[in-house]
C-alpha cells in the first residue's frame, strides 16, 4: 500500500507539473494509458478528485494543487539531497538544464560546454534554445542566460561574456539598388528582414541610441525570420537589411558579403548573464558549470 502511494504520487506530481498526460507519461517512461490508469487508482484510495480532465488538457483539482505545492519542497529536498550524496562520489556528477536564445548558445554556452562536456563525462546537461523570456523556475531549469538588463531583479546574476553590440547589414548589391539609410527614420524605405518575439507575438522593434537620444523603429520588410543564421544569409542575398549581434556577421563583413550601415546608431550594451534563483542550493556539477562560463 505504501509503495503503491510513493510510486503513484510521484507520478502524480509530475502530471501536475506538466499538466499533461502524454508529457509526463514519457518522462516517467510508461504508456499514457498506464499512467492514466495508475491515477485513477490513487483517487480511489485517497477517495478525493487530484485531477480535473477534458479531451484536450489535464490540471490538477482544487485538492490536487494543494496536494502539489505541499508534496514539492519535500520531494525538492529529497532531490537534492541525492545530488550532494551523488558529489560526493570521485567524479563530478549530475544533471543541469539550461535554457538560452539562439545568439547566447552559439556565441557563449557552446564554446564553453564542448570542452566541460568532454572534461567531466558524468555530468548531463540539456539546454532548451528559446528566444522568449523563459520562466526558468516554472520550467524547471537550474539557470539561464540573458542580457544583462533582462534578468529580473530576484535572480543572481554572473556575467559570462562581454559588451556586445547590434549591426545593421545589407549587400552591397541591395545598398546600390536602394541606397544607404543615414538615420533609422530612412529605414521605412527599406525592405528590413523582420524578427517575431515569441514572449508577446510582436515584430521585433529595433533599437538605436546616438548622442542620448534613444529610437525603437518598427521596421517592415518582404521576410519575417526567427532564425537568426536565415536572417544573415537573407541579408547577404540581397533580400533585405538585417539587424543582428554584431560578432554574428564579423567574418561576412570582412570578406565583403555584407556592409554596416548605421554603425554610429549601434553602441555597446551589457553583455550575457548566467541567472538562476537566489534560494537556489548549488551542486558541484553546477559551480564547476559557474567556473568554466566565468573563465571563458
Amino acid at each position: 500500500m505504501l509503495k503503491d502511494n510513493f510510486n503513484d504520487l510521484l507520478s502524480f506530481m509530475v502530471v501536475a507539473r506538466e499538466r499533461s498526460f502524454t508529457r509526463a507519461a514519457a518522462q516517467l517512461g510508461v504508456s499514457q494509458s498506464a499512467l492514466s490508469h495508475a491515477m485513477r487508482n490513487l483517487e480511489a484510495r485517497l477517495v478525493v478528485r487530484l485531477l480535473t480532465r477534458t479531451t484536450r488538457s489535464v490540471a490538477p483539482s482544487e485538492a490536487g494543487e494543494q496536494l502539489f505545492m505541499r508534496l514539492s519542497p519535500h520531494l525538492l529536498e529529497i532531490e537534492q539531497e541525492l545530488t550532494a550524496l551523488r558529489d560526493t562520489r570521485d567524479r563530478p556528477a549530475g544533471n543541469i538544464r539550461l535554457t538560452a536564445g539562439e545568439h547566447a548558445m552559439s556565441a557563449v554556452l557552446w564554446p564553453v560546454l564542448k570542452p566541460f562536456m568532454a572534461q567531466y563525462p558524468d555530468i548531463n546537461v540539456e539546454v532548451t534554445v528559446d528566444n522568449g523570456l523563459t520562466d526558468i523556475v516554472d520550467g524547471r531549469f537550474d539557470a539561464g542566460v540573458r542580457l544583462g538588463e533582462q534578468v529580473a531583479k530576484d535572480m543572481i546574476a554572473i556575467r559570462i561574456a562581454p559588451d556586445m553590440r547590434m549591426a545593421v547589414v545589407g549587400s552591397a548589391e541591395y545598398l546600390q539598388r536602394f541606397g544607404v539609410p543615414e538615420t533609422p527614420e530612412q529605414l521605412d524605405q527599406h525592405r528590413c528582414i523582420n524578427m517575431r518575439l515569441p514572449t508577446r507575438g510582436g515584430l521585433y522593434a529595433w533599437e538605436f541610441e546616438r548622442d542620448g537620444r534613444e529610437l525603437r523603429v518598427r521596421v517592415d520588410g518582404q521576410l519575417i525570420l526567427n532564425s537568426l543564421p536565415q536572417r544573415i544569409d537573407a541579408a547577404e542575398n540581397g533580400l533585405g537589411l538585417a539587424y543582428v549581434p554584431e560578432d554574428a556577421v564579423q567574418d561576412a563583413l570582412a570578406e565583403s558579403r555584407l556592409v554596416r550601415v548605421l554603425e554610429a546608431w549601434c553602441p555597446a550594451f551589457t553583455g550575457y548573464h548566467l541567472y538562476y534563483p537566489s534560494r537556489r542550493q548549488h551542486t558541484t556539477a553546477f559551480a564547476l558549470l559557474i567556473a568554466a562560463l566565468r573563465h571563458s
